[in-house]
């Protein structure tokens, strides 16, 4: 079997009956001429045969042997496979990693507490949560897959089903015991945080749809605290800030830690939104996404009510 050297060789001799130059052959592979001939140099007196007839002027100085011609076609279908090999190799290493699309919110409230599970089953798995691009589509951006919030259609798309949750008012025990609120007609006059991280979804379960559903009609909402980020909205209710009309998937350990008390638990509502894993249908097969899936449905199941 040739050793890495003339491999190497190989290559110099195929570049140079392209170029018919070991000076075009330099360029292409980064090296001197001198290189070049020295490595075809050391083929021939490796095969002992002739590669190149040399001229000393003309167009052509530099032409192949016919001997060496009638094996020029092997050696490039050679290159041809070792080049297809190499990418085989290079696409099961990659198979080694995984990212993963989540919002910070999703992760840090409900994944990472549960993440050393997964990574018990894959410990030499690179996973990587990536919380900046999570509303992309994972069709480009290096995401194998995505945890998403919606109705389960994103257009060209897998998305398989996690779990459901509740929407419910939610505040501090330090807040409830020094604000007057019996029934959900007291709202209105509790300054109310609201989570507009997903309103442009008409779906989007709102203190106005929360409070219309229990009867109650249009408040002012000048005192108000509007936030972007469904964690910092179960930090600010924790503060006493207000009263956070919250989702139970998002709210679940502060609920259990007793950080937040939740309002009415008589009162259920059900999101029509759930949770989604998303992926590309042709990268399903990529048996760390297969793995990473199942996990999530799994660990889903065990979390939502329905």
């Amino acid at each position: 079997m040739p050793s890495p050297t003339y491999l190497n060789a190989l290559r110099a001799f195929e570049a140079a009956a392209r170029h018919q130059s070991f000076t075009g052959a330099a360029i292409e592979l980064n090296v001197t001429p001198a290189a070049v001939g020295q490595m075809v140099r050391g083929l021939e007196e490796w095969l002992g045969v002739p590669l190149f007839s040399r001229a000393s002027g003309g167009r052509a100085r530099l032409t192949v042997t016919d001997g060496a011609q009638g094996a020029l076609q092997d050696i490039r279908a050679g290159f041809d496979r070792l080049w297809v090999g190499l990418d085989q190799l290079k696409e099961q290493s990659s198979r080694g990693a995984l990212t993963v699309a989540v919002s910070s919110a999703f992760a840090g409230k409900w994944l990472l507490p549960r993440i050393d599970g997964f990574r018990s089953q894959w410990p030499n798995l690179d996973l990587r949560l990536d919380t900046s691009a999570w509303l992309a589509d994972p069709s480009g951006q290096g995401i194998d897959i995505a945890v998403r919030y919606g109705a389960g259609d994103w257009r060209g798309l897998a998305a398989d089903r996690l779990m459901a949750e509740e929407v419910y008012p939610v505040c501090s025990p330090s807040f409830i015991r020094n604000a007057s609120i019996r029934t959900p007609a007291d709202l209105r006059l509790q300054t109310l945080i609201h989570d507009v991280s997903h309103d442009t979804s008409t779906e989007f379960v709102t203190w106005e749809s929360w409070l219309a559903g229990a009867g109650v009609q249009r408040r002012p909402v000048a005192k108000d605290l509007k936030i972007t980020n469904a964690a910092a909205v179960l930090q600010a209710a924790s503060a006493g800030q207000g009263v956070a009309l919250a989702r139970s998937v998002m709210a679940e350990e502060d609920i259990a830690s007793g950080s937040l008390v939740r309002l009415f638990p008589d009162r259920k509502v059900v999101s029509p939104l759930a949770y989604y894993a998303v992926y590309k249908p042709e990268a399903a097969a990529k048996l760390q996404l297969q793995a990473f899936r199942d996990w999530l449905i799994a660990e889903a199941q065990g979390a939502s009510f329905a």
